[in-house]
């Protein structure tokens, strides 16, 4: 490096010249910025810092900013997406940790800062330790689990609000409400910070809860609410009587406690958890002016729905008439069909004429022709030979089917089993009877035996008539009735 020499009056110039013996170039501060940045990671490419969590934001992009500090120093750092995925802890303000990477320089705001690579807690504060032992013991309880949650009403009727009756939070959350659809809210003042905000706090949910069903001031949702602050400033939604009202409420609760980045343990217990109060009221109800907007797109659609069979069968109907054939197009092979016939039936007619005209006058009507005509007739008929078999044969087989139903009739006759000490018995009209039922309606039977017939009655008060016996001769054996009569 060239010497430097206490610069004169006579050394000063308008504009930069080399020096007598300076052989140095001017350096650029991008060449400086990356010869210190150079510098640093060849010095410091590993090292293993120990501080607590300050300003930790993570960006959209998914990188971690924070910074590490202690009683007298500060370092910026940062942690890329990759090494953040792999975190087993989310990082907070205030946590003490043990962070592994290499500085490196930011030449853009000329300061240093550590590229992490691995974060480990080094220690826990003791209200962060505190915090963290509730948590996981409350969680062990079931407190925290998804299927204790409550959905929360679509448009609550009423909605209860704990919250301070002085503060902004409760302003924003009527005003936003009144914006978007105005509900009924029912306050419960309370302490939201210091000495016995916890127990207030809890006891406001347990009073919620403990209204009986169609009291006028019963909310159908309650919100929990809180403007943002530190972590001490939030401390009293961490208590456990707190965590436990929310999580023992029957009515559906939503935690609003703090910023978008605040985290309590009632957010934890809570049915639903809103970044802020303003955004709780943008949850608890919807906007009215959708609803109407969506009710007239409904009202729209069930038209359009009703409408659109009727609108897709005239299309559908009008595509059908437009591919129909004409009824000239349907009727012409018919049409052409006809004349054919027609015409056929015309040659015909005059064919069969002519043919006739041409026999009628080729038939010649004279004596000798008929004459003729009787000879071959005579000849005919002469040749017809009537043997007496062809009518004798089937007069034999009528006899013998006639024989045979005589014989069929006079076994089937019902007075034939009476010659074996069988009796028939028939009413007064003639007709037989086969079961006691019929026989009991009436009033007289005839009990018909091989030999003669006898009158009995049934105990009617009509007196049986005298029995009646066919006369028959001496040495004559009954004959037995005829079946045809």
């Amino acid at each position: 490096m060239a010497d430097h020499f206490p610069s004169t009056a006579d050394d000063a110039s308008l504009v930069a010249k080399g020096r007598t013996g300076d052989n140095a170039e001017p350096l650029t501060v991008s060449e400086i910025s990356q010869a210190l940045k150079r510098t640093v990671e060849d010095r410091f490419g590993f090292v293993r810092l120990r501080g607590e969590l300050s300003g930790v934001k993570r960006a959209a992009s998914g990188h971690l900013y924070c910074a590490l500090k202690d009683e007298k120093a500060v370092i910026d750092g940062v942690m890329w997406r990759g090494n953040t995925e792999r975190l087993p802890f989310a990082p907070e303000d205030g946590l003490e940790v043990v962070a592994s990477g290499k500085l490196t320089t930011y030449p853009g705001r000329s300061k240093y800062q550590i590229v992490i690579e691995r974060m480990e807690l080094a220690g826990e504060g003791a209200l962060l330790a505190l915090l963290e032992k509730t948590r996981a013991r409350l969680a062990a309880e079931g407190l925290f689990d998804a299927g204790r949650k409550q959905p929360l009403p679509f448009l609550p009727r009423t909605i209860g609000v704990v919250t301070s009756p002085t503060g902004a939070v409760i302003r924003d959350i009527l005003h936003r409400l009144a914006d978007r659809f105005p509900t009924r809210v029912v306050v419960w003042p309370v302490l939201v910070q210091g000495q016995g905000a916890a127990a207030q706090v809890a006891g406001a949910v347990r009073g919620f809860a403990a209204m009986p069903e169609g009291h006028p001031d019963r909310p159908d949702l309650v919100i929990v609410a809180r403007g943002g602050g530190s972590i001490e400033d939030l401390w009293s939604f961490n208590e456990e009587e707190v965590v436990r009202a929310i999580a023992d409420c029957p009515i559906p609760t939503m935690s609003a406690v703090g910023h978008e980045t605040d985290t309590t343990l009632a957010d934890y217990a809570a049915d639903r958890r809103a970044p802020t109060p303003t955004a709780a009221a943008e949850i608890a109800v919807p906007v009215r002016a959708e609803l109407a907007a969506t009710l007239k797109d409904f009202e729209g659609r069930k038209e359009r729905a009703i409408l659109r069979p009727v609108q897709l069968g005239r299309e559908r109907l009008e595509a059908r008439v437009q591919r129909l054939p004409t009824r000239e197009a349907l009727l012409q092979p018919q049409a052409q069909r006809l004349d054919d016939l027609a015409e056929r039936l015309r040659r015909g007619l005059r064919d069969r004429a002519a043919q006739g005209r041409e026999r009628l006058g080729n038939l010649r009507l004279s004596p000798a022709a008929l004459d003729r005509n009787l000879r071959e007739a005579r000849r005919a008929l002469a040749g017809q030979k009537l043997v007496p078999a062809l009518v004798e044969r089937p007069l034999a087989e009528r006899r013998e089917r006639l024989a045979a139903l005589a014989r069929l009739a006079e076994q089937l006759h019902p007075d034939r089993p009476l010659a074996r000490g069988y009796v028939r018995v028939t009413g007064p009209d003639g007709r037989t009877i086969t079961d006691r039922a019929a026989a009991a309606q009436e009033a007289s039977l005839t009990l018909k035996f091989r030999d003669g017939e006898l009158e009995v009655g049934t105990g009617g008060d009509t007196p049986p008539p005298a029995p009646r016996r066919k006369p028959r001769k001496s040495g004559t054996p009954p004959k037995q009735d005829d079946l045809f009569g």
